[in-house]
């Protein structure tokens, strides 16, 4: 049962207050419902005054009442610091959210959560190994957890949608909204299959600041946040930073040294984070729960075209190179690597380049 009132959520829902000015609010006062009633020169002294002036003219009273609207509508819930299941590992982190807007499973919070986390602008191999140690990891009973951006995020929330453990997309906008738009199919079986959380009013756009906000989140709900690709400027590094605030495994995988993708789990790993070749590295760090969950079991890939295969090696390379190794016209090489491609195997990468994809 969920446990708030409409001068929790004016709380939590004033511009300028904040979790720790919630909370500071909470602590000198004693209640929601005091906070609420107390003067503005009162309030002014813990939260400034541009916060204090917006609580005295309760300026989030429609945000109010559209939470406590779209809380009737089915599956629309709302967990506050108050609740049974709040996730502990979030309660204990810097800066806990006092109010989460969620959609669908709600008993996911009680699942051991892992975070994983990368760059948008990712690789087609990137995005492989985002879903299978998303995937395979839930099989281990870890409820994946990641920010519902493109590249890395999306691939590692379709990873482990289909398990049990599932997945729970932590979003940067008002539960009603979803960023990028691209995404919007991927959110609704999310919704169905998953859980979505967020801790901004509903109708609130992707604003720059909401991004290190939700990135918290992340790594206070995760016992690890594992980094499958990112340059320097990803915030994803910030995800990594926070986990490791909190005591959180911090892992990456590393990359190839002419990849800018890499490069921010390098410097991780330079760092101290885990470098993480197999799903068993990432277990290693976190602690194993059992697969008493059936694994989805990946089909081997024909052998038809190992030649080609061996021949592309790992890295991206050119129609006119592979010509030039295995004595074959482009024609020849063009239709061989559709077939590969349809076969999840190879990707297609801009300028006629083409990549093998390697599954873990």
């Amino acid at each position: 049962m969920s446990h708030y009132s409409a001068d929790w959520l004016l709380l939590a829902l004033t511009p300028g207050i904040g979790p720790a000015g919630f909370l500071r609010l909470i602590e000198h006062f004693g209640s929601a419902e005091a906070a609420v009633s107390a003067s503005l020169r009162q309030t002014e002294a813990l939260i400034g005054q541009a916060a204090a002036q917006a609580l005295h003219e309760t300026q989030a009273a429609a945000s109010v009442s559209a939470a406590l609207a779209w809380v009737q509508a089915p599956d629309c819930q709302l967990i506050t610091l108050l609740d049974d299941d709040y996730p502990s590992q979030l309660a204990e982190a810097n800066a806990p959210p006092p109010l989460l807007f969620a959609r669908g499973r709600r008993e996911l919070l009680r699942q051991p959560m892992l975070a994983i986390v990368g760059s948008r602008a990712a690789t087609p191999q990137g995005k492989q190994n985002a879903h299978d140690f998303a995937q395979q990891l839930a099989q281990h009973g870890y409820s994946i957890v990641s920010g519902l951006a493109s590249g890395i995020d999306a691939a590692a929330h379709q990873g482990a949608l289909n398990s049990d453990a599932s997945t729970v997309a932590i979003v940067g906008t008002g539960i009603d909204r979803v960023y990028p738009a691209s995404n919007r199919q991927l959110a609704h079986h999310i919704a169905e299959q998953g859980l979505i959380l967020s801790e901004f009013a509903l109708g609130l756009g992707p604003l720059a600041s909401h991004f290190p906000r939700r990135n918290r989140i992340i790594a206070g709900l995760s016992r690890g946040c594992l980094v499958v690709e990112a340059n320097i400027a990803s915030g994803s590094l910030i995800t990594a930073r926070l986990a490791m605030e909190n005591n959180r495994e911090v892992m990456a995988i590393p990359g190839s040294i002419h990849n800018p993708q890499s490069r921010g789990c390098h410097r991780l790993i330079k760092e101290g984070a885990k470098l993480v070749e197999t799903v068993a590295d990432v277990l290693e760090e976190v602690g194993k729960l059992g697969s008493s969950l059936t694994a989805v079991p990946t089909p081997a890939p024909p052998n038809n075209n190992s030649p080609l295969l061996e021949s592309m090696g790992s890295e991206p390379i050119s129609i006119d190179r592979l010509a030039t190794i295995l004595g074959l016209t482009a024609g020849e090489l063009y239709a061989m690597l559709l077939e590969l491609e349809l076969s999840g195997q190879v990707a297609s990468l801009p300028g006629g380049r083409f990549q093998r994809l390697h599954h873990c």
